[in-house]
């Protein structure tokens, strides 16, 4: 994006927050609008909120100009989940205070929501590590698996959200297979082999439940030992529980995720505490969890082909997508081995 073109989508959004705030609050202006990192499939900026009741910072999230606002772009589904969730017992996620329907193409949707303060940090893939760290990152951990618990104890019906397709198991499995087909060759490892084991020993099902889609430390905010918000609900959706626990349990240091920067252990409880606190806030003992292990590491493989085969494209490789280049035909055979194939 241009410099012209970056002021007038400021000028834009400001003009347009205004108009949308107004019917939220009476005489309500937004102003400064600037960027604030957020989500890779938006745009984020924070702004000042003025009223009669007062001044406060919100957040505006905007789907990205000449895209279709849709999957994970559709930042009006983001914040109907949010408005959904608010106030549930023991979850947090940033109250939507209003939003604006696309105009265009390129007058994108937005959701405005309020600024909620606190840190953004996966311990797993920072390369800072100390015991005071470590603490915190043991409290965090376990925290998050509490909410996660909390989150998957509310019932799609009851909060609004029992029109949204259930995806299936197989569904999921389709879906990073179907990923896996575009992926530069290089990086596929043995998918095939694995998705035919995985539909060929799929465990039953459990109740559908609100899943995060990427639930780990990196996409909450927090503040010293508490979780104070979850954020990035690009991808979230309607199904099988243990697809969220079995991911936050990925990013601990026993998992051996390929993208750590060291050896050097962040803190992370051991898997076996986070699914024994995850439990007792989510009511009920969880089975198949290394069935849903293998389906975290073809996930994980999967999603990453697709992120470094844009990094080659665009020249934007990190040193985590470094690591993880030569590692993902690894996590196929990881997969493998934990269904027995």
């Amino acid at each position: 994006m241009t410099p012209i073109e970056d002021k007038q989508l400021h000028e834009d959004l400001t003009a347009r927050a205004t108009r949308a705030g107004q019917e939220w609050r009476d005489g309500l202006t937004v102003s400064d609008v600037r960027p604030l990192s957020g989500g890779s499939s938006s745009l984020t900026f924070i702004a000042e909120a003025s009223s009669a009741a007062g001044e406060q910072q919100v957040v505006l999230k905007v789907a990205p100009p000449g895209l279709d606002p849709v999957r994970n772009r559709d930042v009006l589904r983001q914040g109907r989940l949010m408005n959904a969730l608010h106030g549930a017992h023991g979850v947090k996620v940033p109250e939507v205070y209003f939003s604006a329907r696309g105009e265009s193409k390129e007058v994108t949707p937005f959701v405005a929501m309020a600024f909620v303060a606190g840190e953004c940090v996966e311990p797993l893939l920072a390369d800072e590590r100390s015991a005071a760290l470590r603490e915190q990152t043991h409290a965090r951990f376990l925290d998050a698996a509490r909410m996660l618990g909390n989150l998957h104890r509310v019932v799609p019906d009851e909060v609004g959200l029992g029109d949204e397709p259930v995806v299936t198991i197989e569904n999921e499995i389709d879906r990073w297979t179907k990923a896996f087909t575009t992926a530069p060759e290089d990086l596929r490892g043995d998918y095939e082999t694995c998705a035919k084991a995985l539909h060929a020993t799929i465990p039953q099902p459990m109740a559908p439940v609100v899943n995060h889609g990427d639930f780990r430390l990196g996409n909450t905010l927090c503040d010293g030992a508490m979780v104070t918000s979850i954020i990035d609900w690009e991808i979230w959706s309607v199904g099988d529980p243990r697809i969220d626990l079995t991911w936050l349990t990925y990013f601990t240091d026993e998992a051996r995720h390929p993208a750590r920067p060291t050896d050097e252990p962040c803190g992370a409880p051991t898997i076996a505490e986070v699914v024994r606190e995850y439990e007792e806030s989510f009511g009920t003992k969880i089975p198949d969890l290394e069935w849903f292990d293998a389906l975290t590491r073809y996930k994980e493989a999967a999603a990453t082909a697709l992120l470094i085969k844009r990094a080659r494209k665009h020249n934007t490789m990190n040193p985590s997508f470094a690591r993880m280049e030569p590692a993902l035909p690894g996590l196929i055979r990881e997969a493998l081995t934990l269904l027995g194939a």
